[in-house]
C-alpha cells in the first residue's frame, strides 16, 4: 500500500483511492479516502462542537439572571456586563483563527483551547462551591462577596479565551474533511454545515433547559459539574476520532504580510521624502540589506472577500443588534410572567432560549429535506439559493421578531398598569414563545450562510480567520448594543423619564424594540 500511495502521489492516479488535496493522515501521508475524513471523522467533531454549546449556552442563557439575583446587578448593567462577555467571547475567534492559520493548526488549537475552556468551567465550579469563594447567602446580606465576582468573571473570561481558539478552528477543523475536488464530499460539505448547526441547536437547547433546570431547581454549582464533566468527556471523545482525521499544515496567514506592512508604515511615516521618485518603490539590495516586505499583490487575497460586499459587515452588526436582546432582556421578562405549567411546575426563566433552538432546528431541516432539493432543481444551483440571499431571508426575520416583542412588552406593560400589586404575573410566559422562535427561525437562514460565506470566499490560509470574522461581527454587534444602551438611557433621562429602570416595570423596553425594529432595515 505504500509503494501505491507513493506512485499515486507522483503521477497524480488513482483519486478515488487517495485524497490528494494537500492534507495528510495522522502519520502525515496522502490520506485514504475511504478511512479518513468525511461523516466518519466529522461526527467526533460535531460531538465537541455539541458540548461547548452545551456549556456556553448553559452560562450565557442564566448570566442575566445570575448577574441581577446574585450578583445584585441592576437590570442595564446587568444587561451590559452580559453583552461585553459575549462580545469579547465572539472577538476572540480572530486571535484563535490567526494563530491556528499561521502557526499552530486546527486541530492543536481545538485541543489547546478546549483545555483552557474545561480549566474556565473548573474554576466557575470552585467558585460556587469552595466556601472562601461562594457568594453570598441572600439571607444574610445583600452586597456580593467581592473574592467571589472576581473569581466569578475570571472564570468565564477564561472560558472566552478558550472559545477563541475553539470556534473558528474547529468549525473549519470539521470542513477540512470534506476533499472539495471530489464531487460526491463537496455536496456532502454543503450538508455538513447544516449538520453542524444541527448539532449546535442539540446542545442549545440541552443547555438552556436541562442545565438550566439544574441551576434554578438543584443549584448552580451541580450544573458546573455536570458541564465540566461533559467537556472532560468529549475532549476524550476528540482525541479519539485522531485516526480518521484530515490535517492539513498551517501554511502562515495573509494577516502576517499585512501586518508587517502596517508596522512598517507606522515606523516610517517620519521619513524624509526621497528626492528620486524611482526610490520610493524599489530600493537596491546593495543599499539595503535588511528584509523586504511582500508586494502588494500578494496581499490581494486579503482584501477578496469583501469586494462581493463592502456593506455586510455593517449589515450584520445592526442585524445582530435585534439577536442580543434575546439572551439578555427576552431572558429577564419571562422572570416577571406566570411561568407556571399545572399546579406545581415552574419553567427556569432562561429554558425559554430552548424556543429559539427549536425555531432554528425547523428552519435548518425545513431548508435541509424541504426548500433544498425544490431550490436546486429551480436555481441550477447547488446551494438552492446564493449564500447572500440566504443571509438577507434570514435577516428580514429580526426585523418581524422586534415588532412582535415590541407588543408583547406593551401589553404586558398595560396589565402591570391596570393592576401594580399583581403587576403581570397573570400573562402566561408563552406570550414570549413567538419572539423566541421567529428570532431562531431566522438564525437557521442567516447564521448558516453566514458560515458558508466566510468559509467559502476566502483564501485557504485564511479559512480559520473566516469562520472567525463572522463571528467576531457578532462580537461587534453585542459592543453596540451596550453602547446603544448607554446612549439610550442618557438621552431618555434627560427627556425626563429613562427607558431603562432599575427593573422591567419601570422601564420601556417595548420603546427600545420599535427603535431596534426601525434601524434593522437602514
Amino acid at each position: 500500500m505504500e509503494e501505491e500511495r507513493e506512485r499515486g502521489n507522483s503521477v497524480g492516479v488513482d483519486e478515488e483511492k487517495w485524497v490528494y488535496d494537500s492534507s495528510a493522515d495522522h502519520k502525515g501521508r496522502v490520506p485514504l479516502r475511504a478511512s479518513t475524513g468525511v461523516w466518519k471523522a466529522s461526527l467526533f467533531i460535531i460531538v465537541i462542537e455539541f458540548s461547548e454549546r452545551l456549556s456556553y449556552f448553559g452560562i450565557v442563557a442564566s448570566l442575566i439572571i445570575y448577574l441581577t439575583s446574585v450578583i445584585h446587578q441592576d437590570l442595564k448593567t446587568a444587561a451590559k456586563s452580559s453583552n461585553y462577555w459575549t462580545g469579547v467571547t465572539t472577538v476572540m475567534p480572530l486571535l484563535g483563527g490567526f494563530l491556528a492559520d499561521a502557526y499552530l493548526g486546527r486541530f492543536s488549537t481545538v485541543l489547546a483551547s478546549s483545555i483552557v475552556y474545561l480549566l474556565g468551567l473548573i474554576l466557575l465550579t470552585m467558585s460556587r462551591l469552595v466556601p472562601a469563594l461562594k457568594p453570598c447567602d441572600a439571607s444574610n446580606c445583600q452586597e456580593p462577596r467581592k473574592i467571589h465576582e472576581v473569581i466569578f468573571f475570571l472564570a468565564i473570561y477564561l472560558i472566552s479565551i478558550g472559545t477563541g481558539g475553539h470556534k473558528p478552528s474547529l468549525q473549519s477543523f470539521g470542513a477540512d474533511q470534506f476533499d472539495n475536488d471530489h464531487h460526491q464530499e463537496r455536496i456532502k460539505k454543503m450538508s455538513f454545515f447544516n449538520w453542524w448547526n444541527f448539532g449546535l441547536c442539540s446542545g442549545l437547547l440541552l443547555g438552556v433547559t436541562v442545565i438550566v433546570y439544574i441551576q434554578d431547581h438543584v443549584s448552580w454549582a451541580v450544573a458546573d459539574i455536570v458541564l465540566t464533566a461533559v467537556m472532560a468527556s468529549s475532549i476524550v471523545v476528540f482525541c479519539t476520532g485522531r485516526l480518521f482525521y484530515r490535517y492539513r499544515k498551517p501554511m502562515g496567514s495573509p494577516l502576517t504580510p499585512l501586518l508587517h506592512v502596517l508596522v512598517a508604515a507606522i515606523s516610517k511615516r517620519k521619513l524624509v521624502y526621497p528626492t528620486n521618485t524611482a526610490e520610493l518603490y524599489e530600493v537596491s539590495k546593495t543599499e539595503n540589506n535588511e528584509r523586504l516586505l511582500c508586494h502588494t499583490h500578494k496581499l490581494k487575497g486579503v482584501e477578496a472577500s469583501p469586494q462581493h460586499d463592502p456593506h455586510l459587515a455593517s449589515y450584520l452588526a445592526i442585524w445582530y443588534l435585534c439577536v442580543a436582546q434575546s439572551s439578555t432582556f427576552f431572558i429577564k421578562q419571562g422572570t416577571m410572567l406566570d411561568r407556571k405549567i399545572g399546579r406545581s411546575f415552574l419553567i427556569p426563566p432562561a429554558s425559554l432560549y430552548a424556543l429559539a433552538a427549536i425555531g432554528m432546528i425547523i428552519s435548518v431541516l425545513l431548508y435541509e429535506k424541504v426548500l433544498l432539493p425544490f431550490l436546486r432543481k429551480a436555481t441550477g444551483n447547488e446551494r438552492g439559493v446564493k449564500i447572500l440571499q440566504r443571509i438577507g431571508f434570514g435577516m428580514v426575520f429580526s426585523v418581524v421578531t422586534m415588532i412582535v416583542a415590541a407588543l408583547v412588552e406593551r401589553k404586558r406593560l398595560g396589565l402591570v398598569e391596570k393592576n401594580p400589586l399583581r403587576g403581570s404575573t397573570t400573562m402566561s410566559v408563552f406570550w414570549l414563545a413567538p419572539q423566541f422562535l421567529i428570532i431562531g427561525f431566522g438564525d437557521g437562514f442567516a447564521l448558516v450562510g453566514l458560515q458558508e460565506y466566510f468559509y467559502d470566499q476566502v483564501p485557504y490560509s485564511m479559512r480559520s480567520l473566516g469562520i472567525a470574522f463572522y463571528l467576531s461581527v457578532i462580537g461587534v454587534a453585542n459592543f453596540i448594543s451596550s453602547l446603544l444602551i448607554t446612549i439610550v438611557d442618557h438621552v431618555t433621562e434627560n427627556m425626563g423619564k429613562s427607558w431603562f429602570g432599575k427593573d422591567l416595570n419601570n422601564s420601556r423596553l417595548d420603546n427600545f424594540y420599535w427603535l431596534l425594529a426601525v434601524i434593522t432595515p437602514q
